[in-house]
């Protein structure tokens, strides 16, 4: 019996993957003391949450109140049913150029529709169980687009934060900066004011009175002054009329099959960003508490979400990572706090509707300005850029494709030459190493248990052993480095105990060796391999006589080792 071989680990029942952190936390038991804390952490997202989601409702060429949908339809369910203890879901400024480009093609119903099949999408991946593979992209990547998708939303805002009258839309990052460029002679020098100083508000009460609604404060203050001076600005009731003061009736928006092949490229750009920062904001969360989020729930309930929301008028929703790391911060004890947070948003509307479309637009811009700096991670991308050449590539890629091309394209751009950079780093850290095996005439005989302990000493016997990854990327250099062992020996021994990893295609380079060292006369011997191992190079034509032929040697006593990198 192969004793390297391990029993397989119980896999996950239906009810660990799925079963919702409410759920959860309810077993563990709730009452009034926990209601209080998530009731306060509701409160302080919601003050949050009301004028963020109505700035990237309208960055995103949208009427206010779809964001609002968003924040209350979208949330609730999010926390409801998802799989982390803190997420708060909504409207994400990482969408506005997804939305923007959805709307501009497609129309109003169009986008609703993208997002309905972008919830199928999320449910049946979290249901395939392929987010524990979302949340393998590589971290240059997400550094990268999350930068390019700042860059592309302060273009976006240049507009608004200085009042200027564009003609006709723009889209892509440059030619937001050319329009604004061209446009320069129109600034309206009391938006750029309101704008300017909702900037400074908010990152002063940020870096000074951290635990204050920086947005809340510099939004009501820009409004209040705004309305107090008459300032000929736009406001959010000039240009899309008075808020409604409660949700729509639901409805289903236009569906037939030539729609569906139409916003199918759409609703999969959303499906995949969903994804990414859903769970993204998920680890940040896992990180500030200490808790761990269950991926496949999560993207189950984003999937929800996202098919719900749109029935009510909502843009899409996701989980996001600045709301989510406030309710942490706020003293949230679980998924109530993010439930609530939507009813609040719901009562915060009806109440304060009237007030709310008399705020700037310029007001709205300087908030998403902001949320467009906190975006671009500095210290991390200084950090890449320094790591290795491979990270800064993808890193570079990423951030320039999503800028100046699409999101979706950056992203594959980026994993790809991620993937084959860890290929090439895991290629050179392959290597074999000989084993030198005392003579058995200068004292006690070597034991060993794989193979003829009688031979283990005896000339033209050579031990190697295989250390790191054994597969396509470092196979040839391997069969290379074993063809130059063949000479002057009659059998060679392959220990493969330190092989991490042996793919099909390392497999049929060892058994090609084999052949080839059988040709000429010369035996091959395995040792220490593993049971996935054994299977591997049985499959591609190792003798199984010649694998492991008594034991393991992975616990034999072997005298120091020179490491030869393939």
């Amino acid at each position: 019996m192969d004793r390297s071989a391990k029993a397989p680990a119980a896999q996950p029942s239906f009810a660990e993957l799925f079963t919702p952190k409410l759920a959860t936390v309810l077993r563990e038991g709730y009452g009034p003391r926990e209601l209080k804390r998530d009731a306060a952490a509701g409160l302080t997202v919601a003050i949050v949450a009301l004028p963020l989601s109505m700035a990237i409702a309208i960055a995103s060429g949208l009427p206010p109140q779809q964001g609002l949908y968003a924040a209350i339809i979208g949330g609730f369910l999010v926390s409801a049913l998802g799989g982390s203890r803190f997420q708060i879901g909504g409207p994400a400024g990482a969408f506005i150029v997804l939305v923007s480009a959805t709307f501009a093609r497609h129309g109003p119903d169009g986008l609703l529709l993208a997002t309905m099949l972008s919830g199928v999408m999320l449910a049946a991946a979290g249901f395939l169980r392929i987010g524990t593979y979302v949340r393998l992209i590589p971290y240059p990547v997400t550094v990268g687009f999350t930068a390019g998708i700042a860059l592309i939303i302060f273009a976006s805002q240049i507009k608004d934060l200085f009042g200027l009258e564009v003609a006709g839309p723009a889209e892509g990052f440059a030619a937001e900066i050319a329009a604004a460029a061209g446009a320069a002679d129109t600034l309206n020098p009391y938006a750029a004011g309101v704008g300017v100083f909702v900037v400074a508000v908010i990152l002063l009460v940020q870096r000074w009175r951290p635990s204050w609604p920086a947005i809340l404060i510099a939004v009501v203050l820009a409004g209040a002054g705004a309305a107090l001076f008459d300032l000929p600005v736009e406001t959010v009731g000039s240009r899309f009329g008075a808020l409604p003061s409660g949700l729509p009736a639901p409805r289903l928006p236009e569906i037939s099959l030539a729609k569906i092949a139409a916003v199918l490229p759409d609703a999969f750009a959303f499906a995949l960003l969903g994804a990414i920062e859903s769970l993204l904001s998920a680890v940040v969360a896992d990180g500030m508490t200490g808790r761990r989020h269950r991926s496949n729930c999560e993207l189950v309930a984003q999937g929800v979400a996202n098919i719900a929301s749109p029935l009510f008028g909502g843009m899409v929703v996701t989980g996001t990572i600045a709301r989510t790391a406030t309710n942490v911060r706020a003293g949230a004890h679980g998924p109530v706090a993010g439930m609530l947070h939507s009813l609040f948003v719901l009562g915060l509307m009806l109440v304060a509707a009237p007030l709310a479309a008399s705020l700037p637009l310029a007001a709205l811009s300087g908030v998403l300005v902001v949320v467009a700096l906190r975006m671009i991670e500095r210290h991390a991308i200084v950090a890449l850029m320094r790591t290795s050449k491979g990270d800064a590539v993808a890193l570079l890629a990423t951030l320039l494709l999503t800028v100046f091309r699409d999101l979706t394209q950056g992203i594959v751009a980026g994993v790809a030459i991620g993937a084959l950079s860890f290929i090439h780093r895991m290629s050179r850290s392959a290597g074999l190493e000989a084993l030198i095996v005392p003579d058995a005439a200068d004292g006690a005989p070597v034991s060993r248990t794989d193979y003829d302990p009688a031979a283990a000493g005896a000339a033209g016997v050579a031990v190697y052993r295989v250390r790191g990854a054994l597969f396509f990327g470092s196979a040839a250099s391997l069969a290379i480095a074993l063809d130059g062992l063949i000479a002057g020996r009659r059998e060679l021994v392959i220990d493969f105990s330190e092989a991490s990893l042996v793919d099909s295609t390392g497999a049929n380079a060892i058994a090609a060796f084999a052949r080839q060292a059988k040709s000429k006369g010369v035996k091959v011997v395995i040792a220490g391999a593993s049971a996935d191992t054994r299977r591997a190079l049985v499959a591609a034509g190792v003798a199984a006589g010649d694998i492991n032929p008594l034991a393991s040697a992975a616990a034999d006593p072997v005298a120091p080792a020179r490491t030869a990198p393939v």
